[in-house]
């Protein structure tokens, strides 16, 4: 017989996570929140999973939404639990992820009077979230209707914002007081609101009047759409657009490498490739580099276009369009002129010289990080999800070309805290294949991430370990002083073969070319364990083969 929790918010909550579609709830064991695992877990529509640890728990949330492109909900129990869901719920704030946050907590009135496990949980999440919400105790008066309206509030604004929502639940004891039926509550009418958009008469003009433009994809989803109204923009060279592995648009006239093509620039370079009309689409963007070229270059106009963020990253925002970059190019593509421009073939000789010498690299080039990345691009199936971690792996991406349309990395706040996890839950929720690559210290960091009993056995880490926070041999700056070994790189000598033992999955180690280019000919075939391949390159200068690469493109 089923057992559900006797608390009437709950029994409210689950009934309209029902009624929008909310299944996939992730619960980090705990008493508080006992009432929400039992009701949760007893009732048939709900996919539950539990995650121990709450840090790890709100990236695997993260991923699963990412997966399934739908809010996931998690709880967890009072205290210190939910302030570990904080990393999570940053990260998705500035992707625009749905999580919907239910932390139970203690009546309101025990706050701050030294009761266990007792923290200000009311509006804990207030700077890194789109709504914040606190339910009534069941005894308080007009509480059901009151929790019902707050509720329902909460979950419109999680799929309007796309993004993190949080609804602090005060619980009092019993806690596990239970009962074989609930009652019938009403049907529930949607209010979600969908913005229209208009296209401005000026912005056609602007386009049309523009002579050096320029579209720049950061980080977002793979779109069909928006790859076909952008072609339609470079078949003929009227525009230059650049892309990043993470923006998962592919097409020859595209420009997919930044860094390649302007590491070096100079004063009279950031002047001769800038562009009057900049067009921003998606979300963060990796390169560094890029961010400096464009703050300086300074173009007349600047549009961004997203349906939450309108960031002025170049100091030049002249144009805010809230709305999807697919909606936008539908509105504009009929009233612009498609006329080829110099400026196209100005960064396509560019192109030609820096990809050819490229190529001539590496073939030179040692085994290293560098030649595992070059490897990897080659060796990885078409139909894969490819999740990179923060730090060096995301940048030595970037110099590459990679078969499939699914790429992703954490560049919300671009931290390595939970690379792995998130990778997990993305694995958890998807049909296809997940490959996680990923540097030593963000896998050792997050490992908790692999804590997990739901990881398929098709899924696929490789970590390639350097042995250290690697990245800092090569940004400029940290090498100059005494603190870099122990307090910035992380030197270590750890390893992931115990790991992966503990864990469950397969273990394979490889220090050199052809042995790597050997295991990865059959590492993502099907097999009935997960495994983690371990590229080492620790005895390795990386850093000089990296910086000897792009002196080499010069």
């Amino acid at each position: 017989m089923k057992q559900f929790s006797s608390k009437r918010s709950i029994q409210v909550l689950a009934h309209l996570l029902k009624e929008y579609g909310i299944f996939d709830i992730v619960i980090s064991p705990g008493s508080r929140n006992a009432p929400l695992a039992i009701h949760f877990s007893e009732t048939d529509e709900f996919n539950c999973y539990s995650i121990v640890d709450e840090r790890s728990a709100g990236f695997v949330g993260l991923g699963m939404a990412k997966s399934i492109k739908k809010p996931v909900a998690l709880t967890c129990t009072s205290g210190s639990a939910a302030a570990n869901y904080y990393p999570a719920v940053t990260e998705a704030f500035y992707q625009n992820i749905p999580l919907l946050i239910l932390t139970a907590d203690r009546p309101s009135d025990f706050v701050d009077i030294f009761d266990g496990q007792t923290i200000r949980q009311k509006d804990l999440y207030q700077q890194h979230s789109y709504g914040d919400f606190q339910l009534l105790e069941d005894d308080k008066e007009n509480a059901e209707e009151e929790n019902f309206s707050l509720i329902k509030k909460a979950i419109e604004i999680c799929f309007e914002k796309q993004g993190p929502v949080h609804i602090n639940i005060p619980l009092a004891e019993p806690l596990y007081q239970l009962v074989s039926e609930i009652p019938v509550f009403p049907t529930v009418e949607k209010t979600i609101q969908k913005k229209k958009y208009e296209l401005p008469s000026n912005l056609a003009a602007e386009w049309n009047v523009s002579k050096r433009i320029m579209i720049l994809a950061g980080t977002r989803d793979y779109s069909e759409e928006l790859e076909m109204q952008l072609t339609q923009l470079v078949k003929n060279h009227s525009a230059v657009v650049l892309t990043e592995a993470n923006s998962n648009l592919t097409h020859p006239k595209f420009f997919n490498h930044i860094d390649r093509y302007i590491f070096n620039f100079s004063e009279e370079d950031f002047k001769t490739y800038a562009p009057d009309l900049l067009i921003t689409i998606g979300q963060n963007v990796v390169s560094k580099k890029i961010k400096q070229f464009l703050r300086k270059a300074k173009p007349k106009n600047h549009w961004h276009i997203h349906e939450v963020w309108q960031p002025d990253t170049f100091f030049s925002l002249t144009e805010k369009i809230e709305t999807k970059p697919e909606v936008f190019f539908s509105k504009l593509l009929p009233f612009i002129t498609l006329e080829p421009q110099p400026y196209f073939n100005l960064w396509d000789v560019l192109r030609d010289k820096r990809d050819a010498k490229h190529k001539e690299y590496c073939l030179k080039a040692p085994f290293s990080d560098f030649k595992f990345f070059e490897i990897l691009a080659d060796k990885l199936p078409e139909t894969v999800n490819l999740h990179f971690s923060n730090s060096s792996a995301i940048r030595y991406a970037q110099l590459f070309e990679y078969k499939t349309d699914s790429i992703h990395c954490n560049r919300g706040t671009s931290g390595i805290d939970g690379c792995t996890s998130t990778a997990m839950g993305f694995a958890m929720k998807a049909k296809d294949q997940t490959v996680l690559v990923t540097g030593d210290v963000s896998f050792f960091y997050d490992i908790n991430g692999l804590w997990n009993n739901y990881i398929p056995p098709y899924t696929r880490i490789i970590v390639f370990n350097n042995g250290g926070g690697d990245i800092f041999k090569i940004i400029p700056g940290p090498d100059s002083t005494n603190a870099l070994d122990e307090f910035i790189l992380t030197s270590h000598h750890k390893n992931a073969e115990h790991l992966a033992k503990h864990f469950g999955f397969a273990y394979t180690k490889v220090d050199d070319e052809d042995t790597l280019s050997r295991v990865l000919d059959h590492f993502f075939k099907h097999d009935v364990k997960a495994k983690i391949l371990e590229v080492d390159t620790s005895a390795i200068e990386n850093a000089a083969v990296l910086k000897a690469y792009f002196e080499y493109l010069k």
